[in-house]
């Protein structure tokens, strides 16, 4: 799950940018393979941070990846930040901070819920979010059909048995319902700020929403070199480049077609889970995960633009 998970698309990518930004050296790789690293990127990030999880609690490991996304981007728009207060009105700001409290109430439940369960498991319920969004904005009839898909898939997960546990899949729900909120708010926020003004922004407000239940929850931890540094590298590898990838390859390729791939990620972050971290699934679950994989790709095809939220 990318720092900007929605911009160009329902399922993925970075907020519109205006400006001469761009990416140095990533023109000549094909988008549907920078999509790809961006992916492997997000997923090989969540199982180094689960890897953190015997020696600190995964709020501590989120505010931690937070804060390197936010000091980054805060970094790349730092002329544009100094002006915003002044040359924003209170709605825009607004929009900002909404963005910013959905990026961080849905990376904190994504932690929470990939500390219990698989992370395969994890991400694939999360993908009702987005593809919730997807199928709202359709209203297409035959879009019923992904809908009893992706829920058969949930279905499958949930009666799964082995590691799957109620409250993991409750926060996976509510990382989903947050990654919802931050594909509406990002497009709205896409509107008003240029470039990356307004996702640096939403990052300080997330960064300084989650800072307190970081610092209770990890305490003096959040000290120990070793581990900074290994939070420091979730927050480039979850965060960072899968932005810049996704946000490259979002100026070469239709929205829909980044959708589909943006589809594959449960599949991906279940072969992370059995790499990194030994989660092996079983066949329900890797059915399950088919599903849900199915009925996103099948929802993305054929969408021409993700949903505006209306002007403030």
């Amino acid at each position: 799950m990318a720092l900007a998970e929605a911009p160009g698309s329902t399922f993925g990518g970075a907020p519109r940018e205006t400006g001469r930004a761009r990416a140095l050296s990533l023109g000549s790789v094909p988008p549907p393979a920078l999509v790809l690293l961006g992916i492997v990127s997000v997923q090989v990030g969540a199982g180094v941070a689960k890897h953190l999880f015997d020696r600190m609690p995964p709020t501590a490991v989120v505010t931690m990846r937070l804060l390197t996304s936010a000091i980054v981007l805060a970094f790349v728009a730092r002329k544009a930040l100094r002006t915003v207060l002044r040359d924003h009105s209170r709605s825009n700001l607004a929009v900002a901070a909404g963005l910013g409290l959905a990026l961080a109430s849905m990376n904190f439940s994504f932690y929470q819920a990939f500390s219990r369960i698989p992370l395969g498991v994890t991400v694939t319920i999360e993908f009702l979010g987005p593809l919730t969004v997807a199928i709202l904005a359709s209203r297409r009839p035959r879009d019923l059909i992904w809908v009893v898909l992706a829920g058969a898939g949930v279905v499958l997960l949930a009666r799964g048995g082995g590691d799957v546990d109620v409250l993991g899949i409750v926060f996976a729900l509510l990382a989903g319902v947050g990654w919802g909120a931050y594909i509406l708010l990002t497009a709205a926020t896409g509107r008003r700020f240029s470039g990356s003004t307004g996702l640096a922004l939403a990052s300080v407000v997330g960064s300084a929403a989650i800072l307190p239940l970081g610092v209770a929850s990890g305490g003096g931890t959040l000290l120990d070199p070793e581990l900074l540094l290994i939070g420091v590298s979730v927050g480039l590898l979850s965060s960072v480049i899968p932005y810049s990838l996704e946000l490259e390859a979002l100026r070469r390729m239709p929205a829909s077609v980044f959708g589909i791939l943006m589809s594959l990620e449960p599949a991906v972050a279940a072969l992370v889970g059995v790499a990194i971290l030994g989660e092996v699934l079983t066949g329900r679950q890797w059915i399950a995960v088919g599903c849900v994989i199915v009925a996103c790709a099948g929802a993305t095809r054929g969408q021409r633009n993700p949903p505006e939220a209306p002007e403030a």
